[in-house]
């Protein structure tokens, strides 16, 4: 039960977290978005520079992120009952695969491919890119792996707690 309320938890914070930049500006989830459009944004001339700025710091926010999730999803994970590697592997996988599933599938396909809040000025007319749901699919498929490196750490994290 605990799990449940920490997995609906998890997905109303990631919705704080997302929705609001996302609608306000979204150009900054430019990384985020479906290649073609990514493509069409990079040769429009107000968002070149800002377009190299956001590929550049994407890759540290995400490793930087890998590390912190997996420190703070240990701790949940500890004070959650999960005292050893796999219970806490479970546990942590679980929790990140659910905000996963959420994300793709409320986030990413119902309001992402419908909302004309998410559309980047210059992209209106790509409508068909916006709608398709199978680069959110894929994107689920690489944060499930991530997911699972995520939970690996914080498996190797509660372990060492517990040896202590």
């Amino acid at each position: 039960m605990i799990l449940f309320i920490e997995c609906v938890i998890a997905c109303a914070v990631f919705t704080i977290i997302i929705l609001p930049s996302l609608y306000k500006e979204p150009i900054k989830h430019i990384m985020s978005y479906p290649k073609e459009i990514r493509e069409r944004v990079e040769n429009l001339p107000q968002y070149k520079d800002m377009i190299q700025a956001q590929e550049k710091r994407h890759l540290s926010i995400k490793l930087i992120a890998v590390l912190i999730f997996a420190i703070v999803l240990a701790v949940v994970a500890y004070f959650s009952g999960a005292k050893s590697f796999t219970s806490a592997y479970l546990h942590v996988f679980i929790l990140i695969f659910v905000v996963n599933i959420y994300d793709m599938i409320v986030l990413d396909v119902g309001i992402f491919c419908h909302s004309k809040r998410t559309r980047i000025h210059g992209t209106e007319d790509m409508d068909k890119e916006y709608r398709d749901p199978w680069h959110h699919i894929r994107g689920a498929v690489i944060g499930t792996i991530i997911g699972a490196v995520v939970a690996l750490l914080s498996g190797g994290i509660v372990h060492i707690i517990s040896l202590l």
